[in-house]
């Protein structure tokens, strides 16, 4: 029996402006409104459910209308909520989009700040029926680092992707994840703050070697992948756990869609990468890179966060099936 996925994070209600170019400093534009669900724990939720996993959602709410989306929206995806009730006003984000799909967001925690250690402790013996936890940084870190301790006693994956950049991630978060999935910009901020210079502009277009080399000092035990946009995304795994894949670092690229908005994107990728994880745990890494990427895709032709996931259908009848896929190299002799 496959298990399941258990999320750590937040929900956000979104409200969104589609603007022909993002806003500068003191500048007034027109835009197009619109507004609907969000946050990164609760897209990430969305896109392992449409993924085909069981998924459960470990959140803090507001009693407010928010919080009222969040449980309606949940149970029509057949996301099984672990909510706090909190008496904060559940999480809000500000976002513009450009005409070419890029968007600048701003977040209002709110409730998401409270999700607490205790609170996570409670989803006790769920651990037992989880493959994979992962989380964000949109929650205080002793609530991940809470829940990755417990997903590591019940044998658990640990999936920590490390957003927003400005987020910082203790020592022993680190030692408690198994897989990282920053983008440049968040890979980058990460390792400068361990004193090795990056920049992402440059991240996409460095050598294999010196991008693998970078990420065993981000992560030296265990996978990074680092999302790339259009541009797929880099697998770079630790020496000895290869994932079932035939070399320790490769690129998997992303197919050519329409895109019209990116938001959510690096979302659906985790929500994907996530279930695919714990649906087959003993598949080939690049075959769940594959599949993450093309989902990531797909998304971006459709407006909104949480709303634009696909589904497992979708995708399959979009790209194929990925169920025996194994894009990574031979290690070269």
């Amino acid at each position: 029996m496959a298990k399941g996925v258990i999320v750590v994070g937040s929900f956000n209600v979104d409200h969104v402006w589609s603007v022909a170019t993002l806003p500068r400093p003191g500048e007034t534009l027109a835009g197009e409104y619109r507004s609907g669900p969000g946050g990164k724990g609760f897209n990430q939720a969305v896109a392992a459910a449409r993924s085909g996993a069981a998924v459960r959602f470990a959140c803090a709410l507001g009693d407010d209308a928010g919080g009222q989306l969040a449980r309606g929206l949940a149970a029509a995806d057949g996301i099984e909520l672990h909510a706090l009730d909190s008496s904060a006003p559940t999480g809000t984000a500000g976002i513009y989009v450009d005409r070419e799909g890029r968007n600048s967001i701003v977040i209002g925690p709110g409730a998401n700040a409270m999700l607490s250690a205790a609170h996570v402790r409670g989803l006790g013996s769920c651990l037992a029926e989880a493959g994979v936890v992962l989380a964000q940084l949109e929650s205080p870190a002793e609530a991940i680092r809470e829940a990755f301790a417990l997903a590591r006693d019940h044998g658990a994956v640990t999936l920590l992707n490390p957003a927003p950049a400005d987020a910082e991630v203790p020592p022993e978060l680190w030692a408690l994840t198994d897989l990282a999935t920053p983008n440049e910009t968040e890979f980058c901020t990460q390792l400068q703050r361990l004193r090795v210079a990056a920049d992402p502009a440059t991240v996409a277009g460095l050598a294999d070697a010196e991008l693998h080399a970078l990420c065993r000092r981000l992560l030296p035990h265990g996978t990074v992948v680092v999302t790339l946009g259009a541009a797929g995304c880099f697998v770079s795994h630790a020496p000895g756990s290869l994932r079932g894949d035939r070399a320790a670092c490769y690129r998997q690229p992303a197919p050519r869609v329409d895109a019209i908005d990116t938001i959510g994107a690096g979302d659906a990728f985790n929500g994907a990468l996530a279930a695919a994880l714990a649906l087959a745990p003993g598949a080939s890494f690049a075959g769940h890179a594959a599949r993450a990427v093309h989902y990531a895709a797909l998304s971006t032709e459709r407006r909104g966060a949480a709303a634009a996931m696909p589904r497992a259908h979708e995708l399959t009848g979009r790209f194929g099936d990925f169920s025996d896929n194994d894009r990574s190299p031979l290690p070269i002799p």
